[in-house]
């Protein structure tokens, strides 16, 4: 079946409410047709520039109009961001995000560092992901060029929750960054938080912005607040976990294909609901010990974790979600006329198969 891009406010209200069951078992169903559910991605979240941004997120210790004690730094060196993203690599990660507190991406020589930046890692086979700030159309193609994987811009929340959090930033200006980003070949990385005080309605809002987009996000973060004093959001009580598990299976729900991403709030959850989390559909985690600058498990209690779930690493750059043995399978159940037994769904072995056809045909 084709993807849906016409979800309502009303039906993904209607999916988060159902009988807590029902839901995780429609999500894992759905999961389970889509993706390898023993497979889980591992990226590393890393700083590259902290603290002095000019926007007013409510949620964020790197706002400069906070008084939040946060230490910044100044953009680090392609050198540093090497380092790291060796060590991540070595503790078991795929993906290393760059983060940079800036409002928007300005061309000259931080720019122009990033970039070799993003040269660097993917020369490490590494995916690269950036969190800029808004691009222009161009500054999009250029993170393309140097060879970038993905490019993470939050909606947050629904357009309507957003201006109670954010006022020195559009709803609009989100949309036309990952409008820019699209007129690429750099994949979507676009989620939100909950637990700033939205209500229901707000969550499936902001399901509804992301799933309408066309094609939909590659990679969808769902994150739990993570209050920090001195910010506005500080008093905010800790969200529930079952508000994440429900938020995970909808997400599935909603976007079969996209790799939902369990992170900021991780600290908070027991293994037993980041397991629960993993059974509804998220397949990726942030490790180390911070994700920007808010607190985040260790990557050595993650690597038990996943011993004890019986989860494997995504390797870099995977672009099938489904074990070799299935994925042989299907192509035999294909070639037969039947339908595949599991996985991906049939219009993606198609267009597969047909360009395969169309390689050999060439030859």
């Amino acid at each position: 079946m084709a993807l849906k891009h016409d979800w309502t406010k009303e039906e993904i209200l209607e999916i988060y409410n159902k009988p807590f069951m029902e839901l995780l078992y429609e999500a894992a169903t759905i999961h389970r047709e889509h993706h390898d559910p023993n497979t889980v991605q591992v990226s590393t979240l890393l700083s590259i520039k902290t603290g002095g941004c000019p926007e007013d997120c409510g949620y964020c210790p790197q706002a400069a109009r906070y008084h939040t004690d946060l230490e910044g730094n100044d953009l680090m060196s392609v050198n540093q961001v090497k380092a790291q993203a060796l060590r991540a690599k070595a503790s078991g990660s795929s993906r290393v995000c760059m983060g940079a507190a800036w409002r928007n991406v300005k061309d000259g020589e931080e720019f122009d560092n990033v970039l070799e930046m993003v040269r660097t890692i993917n020369k490490l086979d590494m995916e690269v992901c950036c969190t800029l700030g808004m691009l222009t159309e161009n500054q999009a193609e250029r993170l393309a060029e140097a060879g970038l994987y993905a490019y993470n811009h939050n909606l947050d929340s629904s357009e309507e929750y957003y201006k109670e959090v954010i006022s020195t930033r559009g709803y609009q200006d989100r949309l036309d960054t990952i409008g820019n980003v699209r007129k690429t070949n750099v994949t979507v990385c676009s989620g939100g938080i909950i637990g700033m005080g939205e209500s229901e309605a707000d969550r499936a809002g902001m399901l509804v912005a992301l799933s309408t987009l066309n094609p939909q996000p590659e990679s969808v973060p769902i994150n739990a607040l993570v209050p920090v004093e001195g910010t506005p959001l500080a008093e905010q009580q800790q969200v529930p976990i079952w508000d994440m598990i429900k938020m995970v299976a909808t997400t599935r729900i909603v976007m079969p294909e996209t790799q939902v991403r369990l992170s900021a709030g991780r600290t908070q959850m027991s293994r037993e609901g980041q397991a629960m989390c993993f059974f509804a559909g998220a397949n990726s985690i942030f490790a180390g010990d911070k994700l920007l600058t808010t607190p985040n498990p260790d990557v050595s209690e993650d690597m038990e974790m996943f011993k004890m779930l019986g989860l494997n690493p995504q390797k870099a750059f995977e672009k099938k979600s489904q074990p070799e043995s299935v994925a042989a399978e299907n192509s035999q159940f294909q070639s037969q006329g039947e339908k595949p037994k599991w996985s991906r769904p049939a219009h993606k072995i198609d267009r597969n198969l047909e360009a395969q056809q169309k390689a050999k045909t060439k030859a």
